[in-house]
């Protein structure tokens, strides 16, 4: 289903497809659903600061259904907004899957409790799999590609990595290790919701024999919208005239300070940059998380 779901999506109508295939992720979580339903607990640990306002812990019941649901429609989605050049899509989900494998073997090492052990162990059997065939697919995925991933990559993997987090019971972790595509999303934020105009694809273009920063062109925006494109210029992290602003993407705004580069090498560094960004993570998950939580 995680598969076969987007690729009749993709293949459907324009108006089906532009309405419904984000939110399919609905409906790959309802047997994670039913599982989890039977087998788990809804209560999160509060963080030490607010304990003494809120207590130790607090059952969520049906909204942590709600949650997971989100989780399951960022983690798919961020990837595939996150993408459109070789070897993007695949490599940061091989970065992210090799992160998970680098958590999953600490806290298996580290922790005490049998139950967190088993579920490390239970998303290990998942993301290792997952990992290999990416790799596989990665040789022929990057620059140049001969095979292209398209949305059901996206889907499939952004899918994996949000099981691998509800049933393995680290959520939180998750998402700390998808930065670049959090910033990614908050970043697009006015163009995702209409603030500013959003063209189909936002994908650099090719000048020559290097990418270069696209624009999405339009006629005046109203004026409260038109303060948002001059804020974010004032902040230097887009460029924008009154009648076009540069695609709001992560990939778009890295070549915005780059300048043009060539598609390999814009790839290499935004790996490099998910591989710091991981390094991050691990970071905050233990030194800083120990002040909030504890050990």
């Amino acid at each position: 289903m995680e598969i076969n779901l987007p690729r009749v999506l993709s293949s459907s109508p324009p108006y089906l497809h532009h309405q419904h295939e984000g939110n399919s992720s609905f409906l790959y979580l309802l047997p994670i659903s039913f599982l989890y339903v039977n087998s788990n607990s809804t209560t999160i640990i509060i963080p030490k600061p607010v304990r003494e306002y809120l207590g130790y812990s607090l059952d969520l019941g049906v909204l942590y259904y709600v949650y997971m649901g989100l989780l399951a429609v960022f983690l798919t989605n961020t990837i595939n907004i996150y993408a459109g050049v070789n070897g993007l899509e695949v490599g940061q989900s091989l970065v992210i899957g090799v992160s998970i494998i680098i958590f999953n073997i600490t806290e298996i090492l580290i922790s005490k409790d049998p139950n967190i052990i088993n579920n490390h162990i239970f998303s290990l059997y998942l993301i290792i799999p997952f990992v290999a065939t990416s790799y596989a697919l990665y040789q022929h995925n990057k620059y140049p590609a001969q095979v292209f991933v398209g949305d059901t990559y996206c889907y499939f993997a952004g899918m994996t990595f949000a099981v691998v987090a509800i049933l393995g019971h680290f959520s939180k972790t998750m998402i700390l290790f998808f930065i670049p595509q959090v910033f990614n999303f908050v970043y697009a934020i006015p163009q995702l919701f209409r603030i500013v105009p959003c063209p189909r694809h936002r994908i650099p273009i090719l000048g020559k024999d290097c990418l270069e920063v696209s624009y999405a062109e339009f006629d005046l925006l109203p004026s409260n919208n038109q303060m948002v494109l001059t804020v974010m210029t004032t902040l230097g992290i887009a460029k924008a005239t009154r009648k076009k602003c540069n695609n709001l993407t992560l990939i778009n705004l890295y070549l915005l300070f780059s300048g043009p580069l060539p598609e390999n090498k814009l790839v290499n560094r935004l790996l490099m940059l998910q591989i710091y960004c991981s390094i991050l993570a691990f970071v905050i998950r233990y030194p800083v998380a120990c002040i909030f939580y504890d050990s």
